[in-house]
């Protein structure tokens, strides 16, 4: 018995010696993987801040900027992943249309009737501007951690205003970020280059934290998420505040009066399509905007010939976005595009278009001393061509590409017209035009996923792709039409303007087609720092 007792003893002794020895060695291995971990993510926040602050980035406050917005992507991504299985995100994609379409109205319309208050409001705190960021990024903190407390329960009465409250402040960063791009620009880099920059690092953080909080959603629950989510929003939050001072101002106030004064001249002469710069809209001696709803929807006839045409071209790409959306994701579903399975046919469609965006803001970083005019429309012709080609070469193959040079298409205009619209608009009212931009485009997004749902039911997929690039076909010609117009114009007053320079101030300018000395000008309203 003795015997037996001491042979049990001995087991139990090498076992908690066995035991001991693997936690030890468990231990080791987790600390040697968790320094390894923070070594490879302190070396690769290093070479992300390297590239952030390149080229003076760091100086001008760009690359605090940057920073910032990729920590706002990543955070809107979380919220995206954390609600993809509530009564908004939801609806699967084989339900009627009309149930379709009325998620869009319901999820998008709202949204894109609110956006335009955005900018005035902003407007009115210019000098404030890194406050304003930081509270959109506080309050989406608070309202995640709501949206935590109601995501279980399913509390719709707390889930939908929540959810389009975070669109909105989302989209009000969106405008005030834009807005500020030419108070952080440094001196070696273009408009549209900074903008593909922050779009860039913007995606690559959205795609990043898409896949961890899916992962997290699936092991923690979608709630714990949104709380995570409120951290970050949070730090974003104080990151904002951190942002240079010169952002809520000119950095030489001296020069805002003068800014002013310019913007209040160009807007003097008379426009070949009878339209004056927003500029026009600030209040003599104020500097602030009038904000009557009307003069607000009428930007794109009164912020000149050069924005508009920009604003008509990222249009119809915007379009074209929301049809292909639709239009492919039921033409898919319905087996109108033969192929794969459904399911692996619709990543393969998703993927081409997250590369054609990311390809997007590669290119556009990479462009140096081109015209962001003449980048709007050659993305255009650009998505006109391929719609015509994929239109009469219908297959998979086609499709997957048109995806991919459409959303190509569509980002690499929306950097163009945000350069515009950050050059040729005055400090004063460059919230309010952005505001509108982007409610016109999400409007022009929503009105081509209608589309797209109509013709995936009444037409087969060369039909749908014909009415498409048809459209964009009239959109291309008649842009290319009011251009040769407008260039004509300028040059033959401009001969006279030059023929008669010494009749004073206004001459060469009595015909009312003359474009006047803002309708093409591209000197900036305000000075960009750096």
């Amino acid at each position: 018995m003795a015997g037996a007792w001491q042979r049990v003893r001995r087991a139990a002794a090498a076992t908690a010696r066995a035991t001991a020895a693997a936690c030890r060695g468990t231990y080791r291995a987790g600390r040697t993987t968790v320094q390894a971990t923070r070594r490879a993510a302190r070396g690769a926040g290093r070479a992300a801040r390297r590239l952030t602050h390149a080229q003076g980035a760091g100086r001008s406050g760009l690359g605090r900027l940057i920073e910032l917005t990729a920590a706002h992507s990543a955070g809107d991504a979380l919220v995206t992943v954390a609600l993809a299985g509530t009564l908004f995100f939801g609806l699967p994609v084989n339900q009627a249309r009309g149930q379709v379409a009325l998620y869009l109205l319901v999820t998008m319309a709202p949204f894109a009737v609110v956006a335009p208050f955005v900018g005035p409001v902003l407007d009115r705190f210019r000098s404030g501007r890194r406050y304003v960021m930081a509270g959109t990024m506080f309050a989406r903190g608070l309202l995640c951690w709501a949206l935590a407390a109601a995501i279980g329960p399913a509390d719709a009465v707390t889930l939908f205003p929540a959810a389009l409250a975070v669109l909105v402040l989302s989209k009000a960063y969106n405008v005030s970020r834009a807005a500020i791009m030419p108070s952080v620009l440094p001196a070696e880099v273009s408009l549209v280059r900074a903008n593909a920059r922050v779009t860039l690092f913007a995606l690559v953080a959205a795609g990043v934290a898409g896949p961890v909080a899916a992962g997290l959603a699936a092991w923690l629950g979608p709630e714990w998420v949104l709380r995570g989510t409120t951290v970050l929003f949070l730090a974003g939050g104080v990151a904002a505040v951190r942002l240079p001072r010169h952002v809520d101002a000119p950095d030489d106030p001296e020069d805002a009066p003068e800014a002013a004064a310019a913007a209040r001249d160009d807007a003097a002469g008379p426009y070949p399509d009878g339209g004056a710069p927003v500029a026009a809209f600030a209040e003599q001696g104020h500097g602030r905007p009038r904000r009557r709803g009307r003069e607000l929807w009428r930007t794109l006839r009164t912020v000149g010939p050069v924005v508009s045409e920009a604003m008509q071209a990222n249009l119809a790409t915007r379009v074209q976005s929301g049809f292909l959306l639709f239009f492919l994701l039921f033409l898919v579903q319905e087996n109108g595009l033969p192929g794969p399975p459904t399911e692996l046919t619709i990543a393969v469609l998703a993927a081409s278009a997250g590369a054609g965006g990311l390809v997007s803001s590669g290119v556009a970083s990479l462009l140096r001393g081109r015209s962001p005019e003449l980048i709007s429309f050659a993305t255009l012709a650009l998505a006109t061509v391929t719609a015509v080609v994929a239109a009469f070469l219908f297959g998979l193959w086609t499709a997957i590409a048109l995806a991919a040079v459409a959303a190509f298409a569509q980002n690499l205009g929306k950097l163009a017209l945000d350069a515009i619209v950050q050059r040729e608009i005055a400090e004063e009212v460059r919230s309010s035009t952005f505001g509108v931009v982007e409610s016109v485009l999400q409007i022009g997004w929503v009105a081509g996923g209608l589309a797209g749902l109509l013709l995936s039911g009444l037409a087969g997929g060369p039909t749908g792709l014909g009415v498409m690039a048809a459209g964009l076909v009239a959109v291309l010609a008649r842009l290319v039409a009011a251009r040769v117009r407008r260039v004509r114009t300028a040059r033959r007053y401009g001969g006279a303007a030059a023929a008669g320079a010494t009749a004073g101030p206004g001459a060469g300018t009595d015909d009312p087609e003359d474009p006047g000395p803002g309708a093409g000008d591209t000197r900036p309203l305000t000075r960009p720092h750096g």
